[in-house]
């Protein structure tokens, strides 16, 4: 039977290009003459959907109103896993609200959790079609809402870098991205961090002090103005020596189950300010430099930020825009044609390329193989640097490349 009214959903963490996402999948339906509603606040809504005494149809004087270059989402989010709701009737709970509106599919655009959900209801008979979402970029397939991250995080640090260099400051700044570090890795390259600390790499502090000593000591020393200062990126999900991750332990879990992370920031100004302590080498720096004041000034100053869900709000960028447009238009076609499960890949030209959902949410991680090379150039990643010993091959065209 011919689809002719799909129900948008929107899961888990907010991010850039999920209003792209929206209006991609509003402008597809309303193009193949198929109703799109909104189901508000994500699987919270689908689970009270039977309760519900209307839904947002996305006609297109209302498609009008989302702005796609917005962060967040208009169809709203929450943090819900169907599974653990306390209601043995759930998925019937479920269809009954779905049937009630006459809807006969979802798009459903989340990351990894929102995507485990939607394998789990597609096993229950309930078709979806998922629109990867996270700004971590851990997921197997590019996510919407990566780049905007990225590029958050770039600003942000350009942005930090002013006041570090007022004040001769250390500044680490503790980003998102759970047990990857994708996000925290490129917005620090792109932003010039001095070290980029990511889950991927067991941390040694005496490394990342002996180079944030000798570069921030140089800079200073060589201005003529005295100034200068040391940046650090580090997500979130980031481990020590030992390999054990850096969080506070009394933050507690999410709703599935996840240790929400933080603290990461603090452990690092706390393991260089222990080491600065007993240096002697940064008590004669602050006398050539004529910083030292005795009692006052003797060391410099490590201060952390955490910029949060800033990194999530604000505007997606051109990249996010165009995919969660293309992508949300894609998933239309593949609910109309009953290919469900499955997750958007990408639409190059006239493909639709998509996989089964419950493979685009494996993890992936940083490759470690292109560590070496911004260790070359003079970055650190909290270990010793390892040569970049490049291997090269000849491509053929066309060469696509995402994020």
């Amino acid at each position: 039977m011919a689809i002719r009214k799909i129900g948008i959903i929107t899961s888990g963490g907010d991010c850039g290009g999920l209003n792209a996402v929206i209006k991609g999948v509003g402008l597809m339906a309303n193009a193949l003459g198929i109703e799109a509603v909104i189901i508000p606040n994500g699987y919270a809504g689908l689970y009270n959907l039977v309760e519900m005494d209307g839904l947002t149809t996305l006609a297109p004087e209302r498609l009008g109103q989302i702005k796609a270059a917005l962060a967040g989402s208009e169809a709203g989010h929450s943090r819900v896993k169907v599974k653990k709701i306390d209601d043995p009737g759930k998925y019937e709970r479920i269809r009954r609200g779905l049937q009630k509106f006459g809807i006969g599919g979802l798009v459903i655009s989340g990351g990894d959790d929102t995507g485990s959900v939607i394998v789990d209801l597609s096993g229950q008979g309930i078709p979806c079609v998922h629109v990867p979402k996270t700004m971590d970029l851990d997921l197997q397939s590019y996510s919407v809402g990566g780049d905007s991250a990225v590029n958050r995080i770039a600003g942000f640090l350009r942005d930090l870098q002013t006041t570090g260099l007022s004040h001769n400051r250390v500044l680490v700044m503790e980003v998102f991205g759970r047990y990857a570090g994708h996000t925290a890795m490129r917005g620090g390259i792109a932003a010039e961090a001095d070290c980029i600390l990511i889950p991927e790499i067991a941390v040694d502090f005496d490394i990342v002090y002996e180079h944030m000593k000798k570069r921030y000591i140089k800079r200073v020393l060589e201005s003529d103005v005295k100034a200068g200062t040391y940046t650090i990126v580090a997500a979130e999900g980031m481990r020590d020596a030992k390999g054990e991750v850096i969080s506070d332990k009394t933050a507690g879990v999410d709703a599935f189950g996840h240790v929400k992370l933080a603290g990461a920031g603090k452990y690092i100004r706390k393991q260089l300010e222990e080491r600065m302590k007993s240096d002697l080498e940064i008590l004669d720096f602050m006398k050539k430099s004529y910083m030292f004041v005795p009692g006052v000034y003797e060391k410099p100053e490590i201060r952390e930020v955490t910029p949060g869900h800033l990194v999530r709000s604000g505007n997606s960028t051109a990249y996010d825009v165009n995919f969660g447009i293309r992508c949300g238009a894609a998933a239309v076609h593949l609910l109309k044609d009953n290919v469900t499960g499955v997750s958007v890949v990408d639409v190059p030209g006239r493909k639709v390329e998509y996989i089964p959902t419950s493979e685009v949410i494996k993890q992936r991680t940083v490759d470690l193989n292109e560590i070496a090379l911004y260790e070359t150039l003079g970055m650190c990643f909290g270990r010793k640097p390892e040569p970049f010993a490049p291997e090269f091959v000849k491509v053929g065209l066309p060469i696509e490349r995402c994020l």
